[in-house]
């Protein structure tokens, strides 16, 4: 039920950051719905999320477009994935645990680059693609470094979701 309402968030909080004129890659607004779903409900939920909101976010928007959509994909499973495994498992805050994720994120997804753009008749710099990615998308890197957090720290707080420590043995399989 949780993975569906973060597929959903997936879906639905970038329409609203393109109601401001295609701020999407600035913002990386799909981004932090599969972040907080790693976070959340852990790796194999966080790699749902993330292999299954960009292709239907791509399949009813057009966004993001295929070939990004290929490499978003890889992308968004790496971050909810090691986001659900650094927390969930390895017992990192929060902090270091997203820092790390976005970093794994971002070096999956040159490989992807690296890995799919002769597949796909493409001629990208792995390196120069990834450059790009991390300029661009800069606002919505430090958007997520205190989103993210604030987040976490609130709805566990609350009792809504379980942190690492309290999580059930159950969960963190």
């Amino acid at each position: 039920m949780y993975t569906a309402l973060f597929i959903a968030l997936g879906l639905l909080v970038p329409q609203f950051f393109h109601f401001f004129g295609g701020t999407g890659p600035i913002f990386l607004p799909m981004h932090i719905p599969v972040l907080l779903s790693g976070f959340f409900l852990g790796k194999r939920a966080g790699l749902l999320v993330g292999l299954v909101t960009p292709m239907l976010s791509s399949m009813l928007t057009g966004m993001p477009a295929v070939p990004i959509l290929y490499f978003m994909v890889a992308e968004l499973m790496a971050y909810g994935f090691m986001a659900g495994y650094l927390y969930k498992e390895r017992d990192l805050s929060v902090i270091p645990a997203l820092l790390f994720s976005m970093i794994l994120g971002r070096i999956i997804l040159a490989l992807a680059v690296f890995t799919l753009q002769p597949l796909l008749g493409l001629t990208l710099s792995p390196l120069g693609y990834l450059t790009g990615a991390i300029t661009s998308g800069l606002p919505g890197m430090l958007l997520q470094l205190f989103f993210i957090p604030t987040i976490v720290k609130l709805l566990e707080k609350a009792g809504v979701f379980h942190g690492p420590s309290k999580a059930p043995a159950t969960e963190r399989s």
